[in-house]
């Protein structure tokens, strides 16, 4: 367990915190003193405690909104996945569909060559047979 020691408004505190969170919870005291300090700005020597409450609720709000945009965020993100589901199984339908449009075109030429193919040796029989005839 590591230990931190914060400023939050002039004021040392010395915290414990778990191991590699020191910068983190330095972070959020410095935070939280900003936050003291902006309200000192706006409302005056109202009392330590009171002005640390105040900045607590501020900074709870400015959670909660967080917490609502990433709902929200968190909601589009799950319509964009089945957007894109719903295109992916689109295009792999259509990519079906001409699949086999494709193999039918491509069994009617093969049947068509061949009946091209046994025409023409037909027709070359009828000559041969015409000219030995002949």
């Amino acid at each position: 367990m590591a230990h931190v020691s914060v400023i939050i408004d002039g004021k040392t505190y010395r915290m414990a915190c778990d191991d590699g969170q020191e910068d983190h919870l330095q972070a959020l005291a410095e935070k939280m003193d900003a936050a003291v300090q902006q309200l000192r700005e706006g409302f005056g020597d109202v009392g330590d405690q009171r002005l640390a409450i105040m900045a607590g609720i501020m900074m709870a709000d400015e959670l909660a909104e967080s917490e609502k945009q990433k709902r929200i965020l968190l909601a589009e993100l799950e319509t964009v996945k089945e957007s894109r589901q719903n295109l992916i199984d689109r295009y792999q339908s259509a990519e079906e569909t001409l699949a086999r449009a494709l193999l039918e075109v491509s069994e009617k030429v093969d049947d068509l060559t061949q009946k091209l193919n046994s025409r023409q040796v037909e027709d070359r029989a009828s000559k041969s047979h015409k000219f030995a005839a002949g």
